[in-house]
């Protein structure tokens, strides 16, 4: 329906997919599958029935552009003494979890030959089990837009069908790791073993402004001069591959200094999570199923390996730590689904200690996941 050199079509597409996923998403099934697994769905559907293309000048725009925005205005919000202080036992599980990550990663790749997998990345072969430990590494722990900067970081962004392959994967391991997470608190023999906290953790009622045309356009001249900053620091460091370490770090320093920032950039949060669904869309609309089927088996033994020692490492180590479930699944959901995910589980579950500290921890995820996957990615 649209061509490729269509631009603002494919872009009004991209934006109309992501209002049908928001709206989808207040239905009884919507809410289970969130709305960032449908808008990814939507556009696989959209791309593989002709109304969008596969590949165009539109998602080049959005992992240039949209992608280096959506870091600082999540990461705004990470003051890392607020978060020290008002979630430090779900931060405690979320390091539990992002260990079990990278130990689930690490089995995963010494049980799978992946040196194939990624066949027109543009790598050498002996860096391309590395690439894709680092990314699968950071997608969970931050979540998709740490998946999209180590695709960057890699390589591996330039083997589309590889790309598309491995995004239709994680998603779709994503949501059915979310559902698992909803049925273990109504298992009476798991909930039983787990702490239960004495009092919730302080700080959950702090009210943050409405946003304003305002706080919005500070969110963004934030998001836009951070993200410039870092881009000089890249250029003076002459080391391309720290682009997303720079941008990250620049804003935790930010956020953490002036921490008043996170009021000041009211809806800055919600306006990263806007631009992050037609980011979603525009990685999904590369799934070319077709393409897909090469690859995907052993990507599906990959994210099996790795979220079943993740969930093992997670409730075997929690427990030791004393840790409530609560904690430790909304940790889990946070690393894995990110921090759009995590509180909105906690909402429905009824934990309501929690959702402050899920929004943070998902913050966290984000300033971790990059870090971590790079490390592994360069380490391996």
């Amino acid at each position: 329906m649209f061509a490729p050199d269509n631009h603002l079509g494919i872009f009004a597409a991209l934006m109309g997919i992501s209002a049908l996923a928001f709206w989808l998403e207040r239905t009884r099934l919507g809410a289970i599958l969130t709305g960032t697994v449908i808008v990814i769905l939507l556009s696989v559907l959209a791309a593989n029935l002709g109304v969008i293309p596969h590949q165009a000048t539109t998602y080049d725009f959005v992992f240039a552009y949209l992608v280096p925005i959506l870091i600082p205005l999540f990461l705004l919000q990470g003051d890392i003494r607020r978060l020290l202080r008002e979630a430090y036992r779900t931060a405690a599980a979320f390091m539990i979890a992002s260990a079990g990550t990278v130990l689930g990663v690490l089995v995963a790749i010494t049980l799978l030959d992946l040196s194939a997998a990624a066949v027109n990345a543009g790598i050498d072969a002996d860096k391309k089990e590395a690439a894709i430990a680092g990314l699968f590494a950071a997608t969970y722990i931050g979540g998709s837009v740490n998946y999209a900067a180590l695709g960057e970081v890699t390589g591996l962004i330039r083997d589309a069908s590889f790309f598309s392959a491995a995004t239709a994967a994680d998603n779709l391991f994503s949501a059915l790791y979310l559902s698992i997470l909803g049925v273990l608190p109504t298992v009476g023999w798991i909930a039983n073993r787990y702490h239960q906290p004495a009092t919730p953790p302080p700080g959950n009622n702090e009210q943050i402004p409405a946003p304003s045309a305002r706080s919005l356009c500070f969110a963004l001249a934030a998001a836009t001069l951070l993200v410039v900053s870092a881009d000089a620091l890249t250029t003076l460091s002459q080391l391309p591959g720290l682009r997303y370490i720079w941008l990250t770090l620049l804003t935790l320093l930010v956020a953490t200094a002036l921490p008043r920032v996170r009021f000041w950039c009211a809806g800055g949060f919600e306006l990263g999570i806007v631009l992050s669904f037609p980011f979603f869309g525009s990685i999904a609309a590369g799934a070319d199923i077709a393409a897909m089927l090469t690859v995907a088996p052993i990507l599906i033994a990959l994210v099996t390996i790795l979220l079943t020692v993740h969930l093992f490492c997670l409730l075997v180590v929690g427990r030791w730590f004393k840790l409530s479930l609560p904690e430790l699944l909304t940790a889990s959901n946070a690393a894995v689904l990110g921090a759009t995910t995590a509180p909105a589980m906690a909402a429905a579950k009824g934990w309501k200690d929690q959702i402050t500290p899920g929004v943070l921890v998902g913050v966290l995820g984000y300033a971790m996941g990059t870090l971590v996957g790079n490390a592994l990615f360069h380490l391996l």
